[in-house]
């Protein structure tokens, strides 16, 4: 026989240990698409270099952040997406793997391999976007790196782990 009390207690328990899960997403609208960048309404509380998701699987980073739309970077081909499609933040700003665990791998431009070779264990990420660190920062030149160009290397010396050297 069912005991109405022990039910009560049973609901009561279950009642208070009950926590409701809300989430909410916010997702715009594609509005224009051209090369390699959708323009997209209804995304205001996107964050620069933020990863936005496409209903197709493929990804965005959210640059140009103007007063009613925002300029997403297509991760692949703009051909699949379309006028109107929803677009939905991720609340993620891109980055990147890094460690010694990238040497001799091939990777998209998320850092995702794309080698065949199993998927990449790091242990650090970094943003995409970073600041360069200063001159005085920076660890001195002493190797030149030549480039087997007499003609380059004698009118942009180029300094082994710098862009190149200026010669003031």
């Amino acid at each position: 026989m069912i005991n109405a009390d022990e039910i009560a207690g049973i609901l009561q328990g279950q009642i208070a240990n009950f926590r409701a899960q809300v989430h909410e997403d916010q997702v715009g609208t594609v509005i224009e698409v051209g090369s390699s960048i959708a323009r997209v309404y209804g995304l205001e509380a996107v964050q620069q270099s933020e990863l936005v998701e496409f209903p197709n699987g493929l990804q965005g980073i959210a640059l140009n952040l103007e007063a009613d739309n925002v300029g997403v970077i297509i991760l692949g081909p703009d051909t699949e997406i379309k006028e109107g499609m929803p677009v939905r933040r991720t609340g993620r700003i891109a980055s990147v793997p890094v460690g010694e665990s990238l040497l001799g791998r091939v990777v998209d431009p998320l850092g995702n391999a794309v080698d065949g070779k199993g998927a990449i264990e790091a242990r650090r990420y970094r943003t995409i976007e970073n600041i360069a660190p200063s001159v005085v920062e920076r660890q001195p030149v002493k190797q030149p790196l030549q480039t087997g160009i007499r003609a380059i290397d004698a009118l942009i010396p180029i300094g082994k782990g710098q862009r190149e050297l200026i010669i003031g």
